[in-house]
């Protein structure tokens, strides 16, 4: 039994492949159609997933458990603001806080033997290192000790514009900014750039808190970096900290970035990209579905001769039918697999000009070769059952 309806299934399958291929030009015009419409899936599935990965990207160095606060006036005033908060009492009074670090920022030229640079001044307290998560590459980083101290620690973007060729600037080295001589204490690691910190470590300097009075009258402090505990939520530490830093302030309020909160929204923003490319790719999918759909109309009206000699020799209408659904997904196979591996590379070309790494979305294959076959299986119902409902009298009277 199952030998006999493997051979069925083989002759029609057969019998397909030989009536598709008598249809010429137009079965390659309606392949053409799916193909383009598979691709088109394919390919705007992984773009938008690899949109939303790039995008992911920006938070993935800084961490979903750090938070950045700002301080804006309150009102309409521009009052400065301090130049000292009591970050102890701040992590008194939040438990969750792992470490939190202050920052004061300003910019100017650093000159070593010569050679000058522009950099970012970071006036920074000792728990700034591990709430930024700095790597060193050489020496260490600021401690409470030093804080009458000209000591520096230079970002890897800094150190490598100051070197040169047999001169590279190294651990116990001095940089001079203004009419200050600061010995380097630490040379940082290469990092990759955190989009939501307020300052690129690479392109940075790190002086004591209390040492930007050297190079600037009057510091303040521009940002906090605090750095969570293992296992805290983050919303409610935010407002935690908030409730104690305003407790510090009278004519500053407290803006805290949260990072999950971010990601969240561009999770869903990435979502609504990636339903707006595949509805566009779905469109471009019945195109091809409606142009499968004509072909087999035309087949089956060119071949109702044909059809009614197989039914006077006994072929019923369930098989009539299935001859012409198995030719309809016959072709929207062929352009589904085709359109699969044109709109990978679609995708891969795309993500290659962007500048992206590319990944591959768990879902663009299965549901674009999916949807295809589904649309062929769809299109391809009318034409098949017309075929089935022919009358042998009246088919066998067509030339």
């Amino acid at each position: 039994m199952s030998l006999r309806v493997e051979q069925s299934l083989s002759q029609l399958l057969h019998e397909a492949l030989v009536s598709l291929r008598t249809l010429g030009k137009r079965s390659m015009l309606a392949l053409l159609g799916i193909v383009i419409g598979s691709s088109s899936v394919v390919a705007l599935i992984n773009i938008g997933h690899n949109a939303s990965v790039d995008a992911a990207l920006i938070f993935k160095d800084m961490g979903t458990d750090t938070l950045v606060v700002q301080f804006p006036p309150k009102g309409s005033a521009n009052v400065p603001m301090r130049t000292h908060l009591d970050l102890d009492a701040v992590r008194q009074a939040v438990p969750g806080i792992a470490h939190i670090g202050a920052l004061s920022l300003f910019s100017g030229p650093i000159v070593f033997h010569g050679r000058s640079v522009n950099a970012n001044f970071v006036g920074s307290t000792p728990d700034v290192a591990a709430a930024m998560r700095l790597t060193l590459q050489h020496g260490r980083f600021l401690s409470g000790f030093d804080v009458n101290e000209t000591y520096a620690v230079i970002g890897a973007d800094v150190a490598q514009a100051l070197s040169a060729p047999g001169d590279p600037l190294r651990l116990g080295d001095r940089v001079r900014i203004n009419d200050y001589l600061f010995l380097v204490v630490g040379l940082l690691q290469p990092q990759p750039r955190a989009m939501l910190m307020p300052v690129q470590p690479g392109e940075s300097l790190f002086l004591p808190a209390e040492g930007m009075r050297r190079i600037y009258a009057a510091p303040q402090i521009n940002n906090l970096i605090i750095r969570a505990a293992v296992g805290q939520d983050m919303e409610h530490l935010a407002r935690a900290a908030a409730d104690a830093l305003r407790a510090q302030l009278t004519e500053h309020d407290v803006d805290i970035q949260v990072p999950q909160q971010m990601i969240d929204g561009m999770t869903r923003q990435s979502r609504t990209f990636a339903y707006l490319l595949l509805a566009l790719g779905a469109i471009s999918l019945i195109g091809g579905g409606v142009g499968v759909m004509n072909v087999m109309l035309m087949n089956v009206s060119e071949r109702r001769r044909e059809i009614g000699i197989r039914m006077a020799l006994g072929a019923r209408q369930r098989d009539i039918r299935n001859l012409f659904l198995l030719e309809a997904v016959t072709l929207t196979a062929v352009g589904a697999l085709c359109g699969a591996v044109l709109g990978m590379t679609a995708a891969w070309l795309y993500a290659w000009l962007s500048g992206w790494v590319f990944d591959l979305a768990a879902a663009a294959l299965p549901l674009g070769v999916g949807s295809t076959l589904l649309v062929g299986l769809f299109f391809g119902i009318y034409p098949a059952v017309s075929a089935s409902r022919l009358q042998p009298v009246e088919a066998l009277r067509d030339e």
